[in-house]
């Protein structure tokens, strides 16, 4: 079985831009950024 991959797959961000549908791929919002997560070992300052 072969599968499309890019503007005509619909799980793909391509896809869903293509198809103008939104999902896990391509969600409405954009994700926020993490804040950085402490190096081990780092001490709080006091």
């Amino acid at each position: 079985m072969q599968r499309n991959l890019g503007a005509g797959d619909k799980r793909t961000r391509r896809g869903k831009i293509s198809k103008g549908s939104y999902g896990n791929s391509r969600p409405h919002t954009a994700r926020k950024a993490l804040p950085p997560t402490p190096k081990a070992g780092a001490r709080r300052p006091r």
